[in-house]
């Protein structure tokens, strides 16, 4: 019987830090299923989806945890494999004027409507022209299927007028 563990991972950046993590997880007999890393202000993050089977489970675990005592941030937690739940129904770019709280306006108009945010990818920007300060973003969504995705278009450009948004269905 198999284990589906979900490991998130923050170390300062420097080469090796992926080998270390993947030969850790090799060693104790996971498959590495899903990942999303990146270096991000010095720091390299990720998180990771490992199939496990259960004997190998506890020592994996151990032998992850352990990687704390190299300066790693790491958790590691149970999850299901249900990933037809998660899957996306649309992606969501959005280009607008920088300001404090975008990320907070944005987030909160999708949560009023039920969109549940998958993956969510920001960008800080200098405009070509003006070099005025971008916000942009791409985003998987996931919307309750009742909802209109034009209705989620007109809730995020009524967040400001300077805000390009665009979605297109999965």
């Amino acid at each position: 019987m198999s284990a589906f563990l979900i490991i998130s991972i923050m170390a300062d950046d420097r080469p090796g830090l992926v080998e270390t993590l993947s030969r850790t997880i090799k060693e104790h007999e996971g498959n590495w299923l899903e990942s999303r890393m990146s270096h991000l202000a010095g720091k390299f993050a990720g998180i990771v989806q490992v199939q496990v089977n259960n004997k190998h489970k506890v020592a994996l675990e151990s032998a992850l945890l352990a990687l704390k005592t190299d300066g790693w941030v790491i958790g590691v937690e149970d999850s299901d494999n249900n990933q037809s739940r998660n899957r996306p129904c649309a992606q969501l770019s959005i280009v607008g004027n920088d300001r404090p709280g975008i990320v907070k306006d944005v987030s909160q108009a999708l949560a009023k409507l039920g969109v549940n945010v998958l993956e969510l990818n920001t960008q800080f920007e200098s405009a070509a022209m003006t070099a005025e300060a971008l916000f942009k973003t791409q985003a998987d969504i996931q919307t309750p299927e009742e909802l209109d995705l034009d209705d989620v278009k007109d809730a995020l450009e009524n967040i400001s007028n300077d805000l390009m948004v665009e979605i297109v269905p999965s």
